[in-house]
């Protein structure tokens, strides 16, 4: 084999070991003209990996061996050695190369100052980086598209020292990345330590888990997160770290929560509406029959029985009132609102009925935006707020030196407007313009499992007799009638804050409705009305009612009876009073068949609770006049007036 090195004529290394290592070397080597940088001596590794023959070789420069574009930066270099002949030799510096077959390379040279056949000389040693180049800029390709995602990703070793922390976990933790390495995962973020145990140990039996944790940010606050686990291993198969993506749930979790409460809400307002029915039925007869019978009794002690049993029956009427309230939506006239008016009056209420000691603030821009609503519901809402906000004030105790806390109370009207992200974190409500009304107190605060029942009915937390339950499932039933919703923020020993979100009105959208009736309910003039009711007790309240005012009756049990009723006493029955709910025919099929039988006949339609689609196909059908269970008296013959006489209607 020819010599890769010629015998120099002096040398400071030993000739012998000089080609040897030279020779035998793994790496590639050259021996270059320190002043031209052409090639002197190649070794037989350098000739393997780049495919030139050792003539060729002979044949160039150093240049030869660089891309284009490496060649002002050689240039650079070599011009850097002569006028600093310390920097750059003897250093490990990386270059590119180009090999025979073009391809490219990244090499890391040393280059080293030799005599060699009495002249100076660089001996070059070459190490081929190239897939370290390639795995170095693929960890930084992942870890940039790592940081992209949205998700926080991180690995931690298996003492749970976090090693890598991405820009997402940075966003959803708020420790940086900095803070975060080195840090063990317990210390940071853990918050159910027993659960973090089980998912480790599933984990190191299956390779992988994954599943729910509730965590903490570095502000303190509680998230949710579904989280997977990955065991990773090292060459032999050994465990040596845990990769974990965290995606944030809490905004899920909240949501979820929301629905299913409505779901339950919205389980409980059937069951309550039902319930209602009921009462109505019974409540009904019971007030018609106080009526009648206080113009029987004339006896002093037996009007004030009568006043007790009407003024019971009546207070069952508002509770069952309140229950219907909640379960259909509470439907009512809408008119033109200035909220400043509700408040104005409420402020005027609580300063005269609640303790001087509540310190009651307001605070109402001038340029308020009005609402489309129905004053008594509203005025309903805002004065169950402020009465749990009064009993919620009261319940602080005086300190144990007993100086007094501040008891405030704070009732706020703003304008705002509802963008797409507000929206979405809020479960019920809409875009656009609304009128926020807010009543904060200084009171002692509720947990979140008492905030999670509070606008279910009949849930309270004061004592027993001090309150129904209803007032929040009302306030709540109010508001999303009026296409609105409900915040509520509340923290243990700080108080809590109720805002109520209600849609701005347009002016020229909106009709002011005012309905009044004032003059005195009308007797009869031996009119025909048939009664259709499957309670025998209404329909009895209702003949003896009727009769002793001036009208003539028919009654009949269900829709059935009183269809064939009226085909054969049609041109006798002035007016047909039916009930909605009945088992054989119900109101709404009577009223449709009537009409088949009669277009001019006229229907009252009674009922405690009348859904929306069935109020709009009676109203479709020409059904003009509803009766509310229960009603006295009093409703009944001005309703009955009203269908009779064309222009009592007219004018109402």
């Amino acid at each position: 084999m020819v010599s890769a090195v010629e015998r120099p004529e002096t040398n400071t290394i030993a000739d012998g070991a000089f080609r040897l290592f030279f020779e035998r070397n793994p790496l590639p080597m050259w021996v270059l003209d320190e002043e031209s940088l052409r090639v002197l001596a190649v070794s037989d590794a350098a000739v393997a990996k780049y495919g030139w023959s050792r003539e060729e070789f002979l044949n160039k420069s150093i240049h030869d061996l660089r891309p284009p574009e490496e060649a002002d930066r050689l240039k650079q270099y070599r011009e850097r050695v002569r006028t600093e002949p310390s920097s750059g030799l003897n250093q490990t510096i990386q270059w590119r190369h180009c090999t025979k077959g073009g391809a490219v390379i990244e090499v890391e040279c040393t280059w080293l100052k030799v005599p060699y056949a009495g002249r100076n000389a660089v001996l070059v040693t070459s190490l081929d980086r190239t897939q370290q180049h390639k795995a170095e800029q693929h960890a930084r390709e992942q870890a940039a598209m790592l940081d992209l995602a949205s998700d926080a990703i991180f690995v931690h070793d298996l003492d749970h020292v976090i090693l890598f922390w991405n820009r997402g976990a940075e966003r959803l933790y708020g420790w940086t990345a900095i803070e975060a390495c080195g840090a063990k995962v317990e210390d940071l973020f853990v918050k159910d330590r027993e659960a973090f145990v089980d998912a480790y140990i599933a984990l190191l039996g299956k390779g992988e888990w994954s599943g729910e944790l509730k965590q903490r940010r570095k502000d303190g606050k509680d998230l949710f997160v579904a989280s997977r686990w990955n065991l990773i291993r090292d060459e032999i198969g050994k465990p040596k770290s845990i990769l974990v993506i965290n995606t944030d749930n809490t905004e899920a979790r909240q949501l979820e929560k929301q629905f299913l409460r409505t779901q339950r809400l919205e389980a409980i307002g059937t069951l309550a509406s039902g319930i209602a029915h009921d009462l109505n039925n019974i409540l009904s007869p019971i007030m018609m029959a106080t009526g009648l019978l206080r113009r029987e009794l004339k006896n002093p002690d037996a009007t004030r029985m009568l006043n007790i049993i009407e003024g019971s029956a009546s207070r069952g009427a508002g509770i069952v009132k309140q229950v219907l309230t909640f379960a259909r939506g509470a439907e009512g006239e809408r008119v033109v609102l200035q909220p400043k008016h509700l408040l104005s009056e409420l402020t005027k209420i609580m300063a005269q009925t609640f303790p001087r000691n509540i310190d009651i603030q307001t605070q109402f821009p001038q340029d308020l935006w009005l609402i489309n609503g129905d004053a008594t519901q509203l005025h309903q809402v805002l004065l169950n707020l402020c009465v749990n906000a009064r009993d919620a004030i009261l319940s602080v105790p005086a300190s144990p030196s007993g100086a007094e806390p501040h008891r405030e109370l704070k009732v706020i009207a703003e304008n705002s407007i509802v963008d797409q992200h507000f929206a979405a974190m809020n479960s019920g409500a809409q875009l656009g313009p609304h009128v926020v009304l807010s009543v904060s107190d200084t009171g002692t605060g509720m947990s979140a499992e008492v905030m999670d029942k509070i606008f279910d009915p009949f849930f309270t937390t004061k004592e027993p007799g001090k309150g129904t339950g209803l007032g929040l499932a009302t306030t709540l039933g109010i508001v999303k009638s009026h296409s609105g919703f409900l915040l509520v923020q509340s923290e243990i020993g700080k108080g809590t804050t109720f805002k109520v979100f209600l849609p701005a009105a347009s002016e020229a959208d909106s009709k002011a409705v005012t309905v009044q009736e004032t003059a005195p309910a009308a007797r009869g003039r031996g009119e025909l009305i048939l009664v259709v009711d499957d309670e025998a007790p209404i329909r009895e309240a209702l003949v003896q009612t009727l009769q002793g005012n001036g009208y003539r009756c028919f009654t009949a049990e269900d829709g059935s009876d009183a269809l064939a009723l009226y085909f054969t006493r049609r041109d006798e029955i002035d007016v047909v009073i039916t009930d909605i709910a009945m088992a054989q025919m119900d109101g709404v099929k009577l009223t449709r068949s009537l009409r088949r039988l009669d277009p001019d006949v006229r229907v009252i339609v009674s009922s405690g609770h009348i859904q929306k689609e069935n109020g709009q196909e009676l109203e479709a059908l020409g059904v003009e006049v509803f009766l509310e269970k229960p009603y006295n008296a009093d409703k009944l013959l001005r309703a009955l007036r009203r269908v009779l006489d064309p222009a009592e209607k007219k004018a109402a």
